[in-house]
């Protein structure tokens, strides 16, 4: 299976969305629901269901949204750390519909690692995706050392957050997921990841666009929306 880079990553979502004539918001609903999906298979909720979703600006942290709803409808507890947010209709939309299905979404950055630790079992990293370039922005520091402190799992969606898309963590102070979710294919990234759960979702790639970039993507099963991985 092909890992992409970061420019092969944009190429092949910009010809989903002008090629094949996806939507935004359609392939985001897919996404995040395969998300969802994942961790209902990688996770089943012990001492807590309760799970912290933190979700960046950009289409990743839509991705997030929309996991957090389908979690919602699977028996977990979705709070939602949304702080920089953008004036998008869909963003918005995605917003509102979290909301009205009972589920916090707020702008104030959790207080202290132990007081994550203490109230939620799982955390959910939606905050970069593949276009994200080091370093992380100023205001993103505090949750980045939520991140980098906490004893619970995280799941990373697409790509674990302030990671380079291509060369993986730049330093001993990077985030360590307990698991990551790519998204369409595995992006370069993926090579350093170190006793992590490793699953792909996005079931939607059409395969006269899987065969142009040569993913060799694996064979999804029934009708599960994501893969495995290791």
């Amino acid at each position: 299976m092909k890992y992409l880079n970061q420019q092969e990553a944009i190429s092949v979502d910009e010809e989903l969305f002008n090629e094949y004539k996806f939507s935004v918001d359609q392939l985001m609903e897919l996404a995040g629901l395969s998300c969802a999906h994942a961790i209902a298979d990688a996770y089943t909720p012990d001492r807590t269901n309760k799970v912290l979703i933190c979700c960046g600006p950009g289409n990743n942290g839509g991705d997030g949204l929309v996991a957090a709803r389908h979690l919602s409808l699977m028996n977990y507890e979705p709070y939602v750390y949304y702080p920089k947010r953008t004036d998008k209709d869909l963003f918005k939309n995605l917003q509102h519909q979290a909301e009205c299905m009972g589920i916090i979404v707020t702008a104030d950055c959790p207080v202290s690692v132990s007081a994550v630790d203490s109230e939620f079992g799982l955390i959910v990293d939606a905050l970069f995706g593949f276009s994200f370039k080091p370093p992380v922005r100023d205001a993103f520091h505090p949750i980045m050392e939520v991140l980098q402190k906490t004893t619970l799992p995280i799941v990373s969606v697409d790509i674990p957050s302030g990671w380079d898309v291509e060369l993986g963590p730049q330093s001993g102070c990077d985030i360590k997921p307990d698991c990551l979710i790519s998204l369409t294919a595995p992006k370069l990234c993926a090579k350093h990841l170190v006793n992590a759960k490793h699953y792909l979702g996005g079931r939607f790639v059409p395969k006269k666009l899987e065969e142009k970039y040569t993913m060799s993507l694996p064979q999804y099963k029934g009708r599960d929306l994501f893969v495995r991985l290791s």
